[in-house]
């Protein structure tokens, strides 16, 4: 599949949505392109590098950014947002984010350059399609909070 297309279409309409091999189809979205009334406040906000937290949470401890940085699973993080961050899924004070290492995704989120939001699609139509699957989905992912000062707790394993 050609990421510069996935790209493109990204910079052009805001989001796109692409059918992974599980064959479920992702939606993702531009931050300036989210939007409270339509889009979901359960988004994730996806990175392909550790420097992008920074955007929309707050600093984090050496202690949470090595959690981020070593996990050898698929991991979503929840964490309280940075008081900057004016438009996107925010939960009661939280954000929910995951960086993703696995090679075509890191690879879409490098072209873009900018952190995504990752909803889920209730509508079957889609832009394109891959026999990736996405990491996010393998049951073996887990969910964890992590505070700026290091503070853990599991909230799925």
């Amino acid at each position: 599949m050609d990421i510069r297309a996935i790209v493109n279409k990204i910079k052009e309409k805001g989001r796109v949505k692409i059918k992974e091999g599980h064959g479920t189809i992702l939606e993702l979205i531009s931050m300036e392109d989210w939007n409270p009334e339509t889009d979901d406040f359960e988004g994730i906000f996806l990175f392909y590098d550790l420097f992008q937290i920074r955007t929309v949470a707050k600093p984090f401890s050496d202690v949470s950014l090595d959690i981020v940085e070593f996990a050898t699973k698929p991991t979503i993080y929840h964490t309280p947002v940075n008081n900057t961050l004016k438009n996107g899924p925010i939960e009661h004070g939280n954000v929910r984010f995951a960086v993703l290492k696995k090679e075509f995704w890191n690879k879409l989120l490098f072209a873009y350059a900018h952190p995504l939001i990752l909803q889920y699609s209730k509508i079957q139509e889609f832009d394109f399609q891959t026999d990736d699957y996405f990491p996010l989905l393998s049951a073996g992912t887990k969910e964890l909070f992590l505070s700026p000062e290091g503070d853990i707790k599991i909230h799925r394993s």
